[in-house]
């Protein structure tokens, strides 16, 4: 697979995308990034669009698995939202492996506020790409 850099989510060369930047737990096999919306994010005024958090998690659980030499595609995911998210204000969002079985991975990822408050939960079946 290769990898052209227009990703929405982390693509370095799209100038209308997020760049998000990830750092890699190899111990706890976790990947983070520490995200901040902006306005034109935005649903309702100075609340960032659920779908965009949704995006950002999703990005989180299918970058991990690129990461670790399994290029995935997600096949299902759920997002559950716990309070909204603030224009402006940080987002430390975390994803992770639960399990494995063949080509199936089943992923979990929360987007927290920096004093740990959780935005949203997603929970993800991705399927490793041949």
């Amino acid at each position: 697979m290769t990898d052209d850099k227009i990703c929405f989510g982390c693509g370095s060369r799209n100038s209308r995308g997020l760049k998000l930047k990830f750092r890699l737990d190899r111990t706890r096999r976790v990947l983070k990034s520490r995200w901040i919306p902006t306005k034109d994010l935005q649903g309702y005024a100075q609340i960032i669009h659920g779908g965009m958090i949704a995006l950002v998690l999703d990005e989180l659980m299918g970058n991990l698995l690129w990461t670790l030499k399994h290029p995935a595609v997600t096949a299902q995911m759920t997002v559950k939202f716990h309070r909204p998210a603030r224009v402006g204000r940080p987002i430390n969002c975390e994803a992770r492996i639960k399990s494995q079985r063949g080509r199936l991975f089943e992923m979990e990822a929360q987007a927290r506020t920096p004093a740990g408050k959780q935005i949203a939960s997603a929970s993800a079946t991705c399927l490793e790409i041949q």
